[in-house]
């Protein structure tokens, strides 16, 4: 049973519909009202997941009509999930090794003041895309953070997911964590709520043209060859004009017809020019790209941790952060960038408040040269008024 064909049983089951799995990868379906009105089907149908299907049945694919009409059917069901972990959280043997090997920061020290174990909450979001050129890309994009440090899981994200699948969940209140008692928010987040959509409009769009380069370098591999055709095309009949036209202006005094020739051919040469133009902005209308992002899902997981008190030193100043080593992707938290919040390495610490970002956030403003923290101004820079890249 195929993925998509798991996803459709335990939905129409969940639904109410009877439902029985058939060869080859198809489901059989006993449909009750509610079932028929949102996916359009019969009361008895039979649906195709695979490269055959069974006999007298519906294909299903992500773009298969019936999969359009699966969110009128799901409505808010599943848009947020929370799980509870039970992951075996041993003791490190070397955590100074690991803090060495993980920590990237090129203009301050650090010290290790201690690990202890602890509870904390992974936030995964999943979005939606499409991408329009002169082709189409639809797919899922997920970003996620620690709710404890803002730490970001581009690094361990497949392996938290994967878990997640996997390992039994705990019934557990947060009142019966052994080891921290959380409220029922569990870590407060990082940030405040009013600024979280900010963040996410500088996170999300570093991570979907990631997602989308192969298909931009596609598109542009596509757009530079109708390019460079268009310009052949038309050198070619500019050439043919331009040679008959040099051909007239050779023969020094021309007659009444030839003149008429002559004219003709600057037109033909000034509509070429014209044309050549219009054919340019077609051919970038063509592959114009629209990028549209929708929010899908949340899902919370709760798991033990080992976290690292780390204390930070730039010049005379100091600043204490916490570091969560998770079991499950036995991997620790990469250093968050709290400007941009990008998964690229080294960080940086800025000199006014000890924010931890990447050097592109801490780096000289392109107008006026002056150097200064983007997470501690946000707004344009604090000597020239020039926006931040």
């Amino acid at each position: 049973m195929n993925q998509l064909q798991r996803f459709f049983s335990g939905l129409l089951e969940a639904s109410g519909a009877a439902v029985e799995a058939i060869d080859p990868e198809g489901l059989e379906v006993l449909a009750p009202p509610a079932v028929r009105r949102a996916l359009g089907l019969a009361e008895w149908a039979r649906l195709g997941f695979g490269a055959e299907l069974p006999d007298h049945a519906q294909r299903v694919t992500l773009e298969s009509q019936v999969m359009e009409r699966v969110s009128a059917l799901l409505g808010e069901r599943g848009r947020y999930a929370r799980r509870i972990l039970a992951v075996g959280n041993p003791a490190l043997a070397n955590p100074e090794r690991i803090l060495e090997q993980n920590l990237d920061l090129r203009n301050a020290t650090y010290r290790l003041e201690g690990v202890a174990p602890a509870w904390t909450c992974y936030q995964i979001l999943s979005f939606g895309y499409t991408a329009i050129s002169d082709e189409k890309r639809d797919g899922i994009l997920e970003f996620g953070f620690n709710r404890a440090n803002g730490a970001t899981l581009d690094e361990m994200l497949p392996e938290l997911l994967a878990g997640a699948e996997i390992m039994p969940a705990q019934p557990l209140s947060p009142l019966e964590f052994p080891e921290h008692r959380l409220t029922p928010e569990f870590p407060p987040l990082p940030w405040e709520r009013r600024q979280f959509s900010a963040i996410l409009e500088r996170a999300l769009p570093l991570r979907l043209h990631r997602h989308l380069e192969p298909f931009f370098k596609g598109m542009n591999r596509r757009q530079e060859r109708d390019l460079q055709r268009l310009f052949a095309y038309c050198q070619d009949l500019r050439h043919e004009a331009a040679t008959r036209l040099a051909a007239l202006n050779a023969r020094g005094e021309l007659t009444e017809k030839q003149q008429a020739e002559q004219a003709r051919e600057r037109q033909r040469l000034e509509a070429i020019a014209r044309e050549y133009q219009a054919k340019i902005t077609d051919v970038r209308q063509k592959y114009a790209m629209k990028v549209e992002l929708a929010w899908l899902q949340t899902l919370e997981l709760v798991m033990p941790t080992q976290r690292f008190t780390v204390r930070i030193k730039r010049r005379k100043r100091e600043r204490r952060f916490m570091l969560d080593w998770n079991p499950l992707a036995r991997k620790l938290d990469q250093l968050p960038c709290e400007y941009s919040y990008t998964w690229e390495r080294p960080r940086e610490v800025c000199d006014d408040a000890l924010h931890l970002v990447s050097p592109a956030a801490n780096g000289p403003c392109p107008a006026c040269g002056r150097t200064f923290c983007r997470a501690c101004h946000p707004a344009p820079c604090p000597k020239c008024g020039r926006r931040p890249d």
